[in-house]
């Protein structure tokens, strides 16, 4: 894991500059990391974004206590991971049972956060994995709902594939990987009307 210590470092940088206690934990891969707007995006919510580049499941797992466990009771927890196992050659059943890791570190530390897990995005450069992509998210769909009430899986994978059947590519870097501004504006519509506008409601 020592490959992933300077983005780690920045991570906890970022936690420990933050300016007020986040209710709001934005954790995982750099998709996360990359939003750079997201602090504007989710100002109300005092949002922290957590992310760290490259990072898989199981190093969400690794990294938790040092990154995130020191925040004080969130209100609401959203995680983007499992891009980056399917990438690394895992099959959809080993990213399940990272995923289910996960969720029990995740429990141990935030019993009554309200979770969110976006689900791993069509990109274009890993069109040759999408069959697992499609398999993973579904596994974990079905995991999530078999939890507790405050858990929830949010859908980013149907806004983000054409008609096709493949990745929009006006969503995407040049690199077809990571997310530019218009697919961050996809997925900052989807996180506030499924996740945190839902969130307030109740």
């Amino acid at each position: 894991m020592d490959w992933y210590e300077e983005d780690v470092s920045a991570a906890v940088t970022e936690r420990m500059s933050c300016s007020y206690e986040p209710k709001t934990v934005f954790y995982g891969s750099s998709s996360i990391r990359l939003w750079t707007t997201l602090y504007d995006d989710f100002e109300d919510y005092k949002p922290v974004n957590l992310g760290f580049g490259g990072s898989t499941l199981a190093a969400c797992v690794w990294f938790f206590d040092r990154i995130v466990a020191p925040i004080r009771n969130p209100k609401t927890f959203i995680l983007y991971a499992g891009d980056n196992d399917l990438g690394d050659g895992r099959h959809p059943e080993e990213v399940l049972i990272f995923f289910r890791e996960f969720m029990i570190k995740l429990r141990e530390t935030f019993p009554q956060t309200i979770f969110y897990y976006i689900s791993i995005k069509p990109s274009i450069s890993r069109m040759e994995i999408l069959k697992e992509i499609i398999q993973t998210n579904k596994l974990i769909e079905e995991d999530i709902y078999k939890r507790t009430e405050r858990d929830f899986y949010v859908n980013v994978f149907d806004r983000m594939i054409g008609k096709d059947g493949k990745p929009l590519a006006s969503l995407f870097e040049a690199d077809g990987l990571h997310l530019n501004s218009d697919g961050y504006s996809v997925w900052k519509q989807i996180v506030l009307n499924e996740c945190l506008l839902k969130a307030k409601v109740h």
